[in-house]
């Protein structure tokens, strides 16, 4: 006679702890994402050679403290960021652009408060002090579906960071610039594609407040080249990179 009761107790416990289960679940994803990583998707080629399309990133939100960017939809709960710290040069950095505070970019800091930044025939000069830059052979981009080898470089920082650029000419829109002076509070940030890039060098984008950093690219933990879209599990196999799971960005 009361079978059906118990049956009935242990469906609706059953439930509750279901229920409970998801709302840790959530509540831990959003601790995660909130205060120690997010993902990033790079939908354009302007930090070519380091990051391609279709490469999937954690970025971490501790590394310069939070601001309001770090909180999901940006919500204003305070002003400035806790726990601040400056990136360094050669950091690779998501941020909101300034111009609307909504669109995520990814660039890679190149100067900091104080420093003076120019770009003459294509190098990049740090406080009146040109970038070393060394050829280290081609990058083969793809034009109308045809591969085209494009210049590659390593560039080292005054720090001595180094990472690779790509630049078709220096004699490109952005390949001449003024005298930047980045001023207090903001940081200076360029596209490793050096030619395709709407980076600091740029109205609309200009000087980054330290603010509107959500933090450091750390990790590409998937990537895949377009070849199998999502209705052709077929060829998911080989639309994998499986060369960058997993790789420090560098």
């Amino acid at each position: 006679m009361h079978e059906p009761i118990a049956m009935s107790e242990r469906r609706s416990g059953s439930l509750i702890e279901t229920i409970k289960t998801l709302i840790y679940a959530v509540a831990i994803a959003l601790f995660v994402r909130t205060f120690l990583y997010e993902p990033f998707n790079i939908p354009s080629g302007s930090m070519k050679p380091t990051l391609l399309v279709g490469d999937y990133l954690f970025v971490s939100k501790f590394a310069y403290g939070y601001s309001r960017f770090s909180l999901p939809f940006s919500l204003p709960l305070f002003e400035g960021r806790i726990w601040a710290r400056l990136p360094e040069r050669g950091d690779v950095v998501v941020f909101k652009l300034p111009s609307d505070n909504r669109t995520d970019y990814i660039k890679r800091v190149v100067g900091l408060p104080g420093d003076r930044i120019q770009v003459k025939d294509g190098i990049l000069y740090v406080n009146g002090e040109p970038v070393r830059r060394e050829p280290v052979g081609s990058f083969v981009e793809e034009v109308d579906g045809r591969g085209m080898p494009v210049p590659m470089y390593q560039e080292t920082l005054p720090n001595g960071r180094f990472f690779m650029t790509i630049d078709m000419t220096r004699q490109g829109p952005l390949d001449n610039t003024r005298v930047y002076e980045v001023p207090p509070g903001h940081v200076f940030a360029m596209g490793d594609n050096r030619d395709n890039s709407l980076d600091s060098r740029v109205d609309h984008v200009g000087f980054i407040p330290i603010e509107n950093l959500i933090g450091r690219a750390e990790i590409i933990f998937f990537s895949v080249n377009g070849y199998g879209s999502l209705f052709e599990p077929w060829k998911w196999p080989w639309s994998i990179r499986y060369s960058r799971l997993l790789s420090r960005i560098n």
